[in-house]
């Protein structure tokens, strides 16, 4: 494989060898309720009771002000869990005790995060959740009996994601993901103040500690989004940050895909981003690599250097200032990556280190904030899956962490694991001890120390098995090292051009996708061909065929090729044509029954749009006769397309034939064309040609309008 030598990299990778800050020791784990003990009191409805707040009590203010799938009450007496495939917002006692697994208060429509105000004397003042479909802003209240009571909801752009609040709590930064709007909530007056377009995808949120500006990563590319004056005219702008800089080709900036999670170091000076580099180099790293990347907020600056091969290093103005003569690291140059798709993250502020949820892998990661690439600086792996089925490698508890909450004193991590429908608790290694841990301290457990099990699958155990088979990377068959939902989040795509090419390997040739050309070994001088990846919610209902070339029968028959091409070399040589089978029929369940698909526009068409749908419907375009409308926008036919000329980085496909792809959904996930060469609607139509249908003849007003019309499919 064509990759820097760890020699050569080892004078360029740099680690910020600050001493990270020791705190007290920490106190009893919160996690797990003593032997004997009845716990906190609870209400008819499981929830912890709420006693009265002592007159003239100070203000608490939230534990965190990031929101995630999991959130932590202030007095640290319950978990609240946006369960997504439940449609509830959960209160779960705290100690965790499997005889009390809580309450789900029902929303309106599918919560996506949750976040824990402050208020007085110990009482949660609110409880903000947000909710997919509709875009809403749910505002609760905390109660005994009931365990939350809606007091406000604020509607707001479709697929409300992710919640932040400023410094003061006034304020709540929400995303809309498919939507691609970022909005100010204020919490007081329980209305939006204001709502902007943003790139595709926008996901986790942070707002500086002096609530001068919000961050919001994205699940597609690598840039953050920045908005300043948050509380007037908000200024919007983009902020690069390539992905993994330290394990990217010479010379070369990744994309990252997976941007669910930022977080923030105390004084809000690092911005943490974790998401995944793809084509981030590495031993058989065909799909790149996880990452946390980190970025300088008083600069906008990322804080790793570019790699530049045998070159002098090109640093940071802050990387000069922590970068010593001794803190020079090495590229480890086995393990593909340390965690697979990070999913949440949080900052341990006593250990200056942060957590990533892995999805894929089922673990809690925990590594030093304080490192240039805090991927390559490990402090410490918590497993969290356990009963593995003994034929397909999937958890049967706590299997695609999704959500992390800290205790207040930090010795606890609370984990949301989604596709088992489980809350865990992980001791943490004390930071005063060291990661080794010291003579006569308690270690730091290698698995939960408590676990409760919120709600079986709402689909039954055949779909179940296909949702833990699609976040999986564990199962060597279905993949190598990467799960579905790696490149499929959500059910959606990565708006990636992946490389399908053919190389020898160590169990001989096969095709395989690649992240980048440098991931393809040098001697098989390819580049590999574009393959885009396509969207799976909402288009998998027919029958088939399927594949860019329509050369895959059914969707079984597609999944059973995937799983071949998704990995480095060869399926393991113990599987077995009915353990492929099994385990893509499970696979193709839970497409179909347990995606969701993105929400869509209501209210009646303009006259733009229905001056589209006329011109899609012409027989002088001929739009529709290959997007035909009752079959979900395509014929499911491969056509024999003109030539181009191969972009670059890519091999010229010898197979110039392409199925149709369905247009459902088309508006909201560029780029497009099975080599991503057009990056918007408005693009594709001006460069068409005639490539595709007749489009030369129409004028920019018709084309305005036969895009406003596809943007409602």
């Amino acid at each position: 494989m064509r990759h820097p030598a760890t020699r050569s990299l080892a004078a360029l990778l740099a680690l910020a060898a600050s001493a990270c800050s020791r705190g007290p020791t920490p106190g009893a784990d919160a996690g797990a309720a003593p032997a004997g003990s009845a716990g906190a009191p609870i209400g008819s409805a499981g929830a912890p009771a709420d006693p009265p707040a002592p007159p003239g009590a100070a203000p608490v203010r939230a534990p965190v002000r990031e929101g995630g799938a999991l959130a932590r009450a202030a007095r640290e007496d319950a978990l609240y869990v946006a369960d997504e495939d439940h449609g509830v917002v959960r209160v779960v006692p705290l100690p965790l005790d499997p005889a009390r697994p809580g309450a789900g208060v029902p929303a309106p429509g599918r919560p996506a995060q949750v976040l824990a105000l402050g208020g007085r004397g110990g009482h949660e003042a609110r409880v903000l959740a947000t909710v997919r479909d509709p875009g809403l802003l749910l505002i609760f209240r905390p109660d005994a009996s009931a365990g939350l009571v809606e007091v406000g909801r604020v509607p707001l752009p479709a697929d409300a994601w992710g919640v932040a609040v400023t410094p003061d709590e006034k304020t709540a930064i929400v995303t809309s993901a498919w939507t691609h709007k970022v909005s100010a909530v204020d919490l007081e007056a329980g209305r939006a103040r204001w709502t902007v377009d943003v790139a595709r995808e926008p996901r986790g949120v942070a707002v500086l500690p002096d609530g001068s500006a919000a961050y919001v990563s994205h699940l597609v590319g690598a840039d953050l989004t920045r908005i300043d004056d948050l509380g007037g005219a908000p200024r919007v702008r983009r902020v690069a940050l390539p992905a993994s800089p330290l394990r990217a080709p010479s010379g070369e900036r990744l994309a990252a895909s997976l941007g669910y999670a930022l977080a923030l170091s105390e004084d809000g000076r690092r911005l943490f981003a974790a998401r995944h580099a793809l084509g981030a180099m590495g031993h058989a790293a065909w799909f790149g690599a996880a990452t946390v990347d980190v970025l300088i907020t008083g600069r906008d600056e990322p804080l790793a250097p570019p790699h530049h091969g045998n070159l002098p290093v090109l640093r940071s103005a802050f990387a000069e200032q922590v970068i010593t003569p001794e803190s020079v690291i090495t590229l480890p140059g086995a393990g593909v990556t340390p965690v697979t798709q990070p999913r949440a993250a949080v900052y341990r502020k006593r250990a200056r280190t942060l957590l990533v949820a892995g999805e894929g892998d089922d673990l809690v990661l925990e590594v030093d904030a304080t490192a240039v690439d805090p991927t390559l600086a490990i402090v410490k792996s918590y497993p969290v899956g356990g009963r593995y089925d003994p034929h397909i490698r999937v958890a049967g508890t706590c299997g695609a962490p999704t959500g992390l909450a800290l205790s207040a004193d930090e010795a606890t991590a609370w984990v949301f694991c989604r596709s088992t429908g489980d809350v865990a608790a992980l001791r943490l290694h004390d930071p005063a001890a060291g990661a080794t841990g010291a003579p006569g301290a308690a270690p730091a457990a290698e698995g939960p120390v408590a676990l409760v099990h919120l709600a079986d699958d709402p689909l039954g155990p055949e779909v179940a098995k296909g949702r833990r088979l699609f976040y999986n990377a564990l199962d060597g068959t279905v993949s190598g090292n990467l799960g579905c939902a790696g490149c499929h989040p959500d059910g959606r795509d990565d708006g990636y051009v992946w490389r399908e090419a053919t190389f020898s390997t160590a169990d001989g040739e096969h095709a395989n996708f690649v992240g980048r050309p440098e991931n393809i070994p040098e001697v098989a001088k390819r580049k590999g061909f574009p393959r885009r990846t396509p969207m799976l919610a909402g288009n998998v209902g027919a029958a088939g065929p399927y594949g860019w070339h329509g050369e895959s029968e059914d969707l079984v028959g597609r999944l059973q090729t995937g799983m071949g091409l998704h990995r480095w070399g060869g399926l393991p040589i113990d599987h077995t044509p009915a353990g492929l089978a099994a385990r893509a029929t499970y696979l193709a369940m839970f497409l179909r029954r347990g995606l969701v698909t993105p929400p869509r526009g209501e209210g009646a068409p303009d006259e733009r749009v229905k001056r589209g749908r006329e011109i899609f419907h012409s027989d002088e375009a001929k739009c529709s006769r290959c997007h035909v409308p009752a079959s979900d926008y395509t014929d499911r036919t491969a056509y024999p397309m003109p030539k181009r000329p191969p972009l670059p980085g890519y091999d010229e496909d010898p197979r110039p034939e392409y199925k149709t792809p369905s247009l459902r959904f088309v508006g909201g996930r560029p780029p497009y064309l099975h080599d991503g060469r057009a990056g918007t609607l408005a693009e594709l139509i001006e460069q068409n040609a005639d490539w595709m249908g007749k489009t030369s003849h129409l004028s920019p007003e018709d084309r305005a309008a036969l895009v406003a019309f596809l943007e409602t499919l």
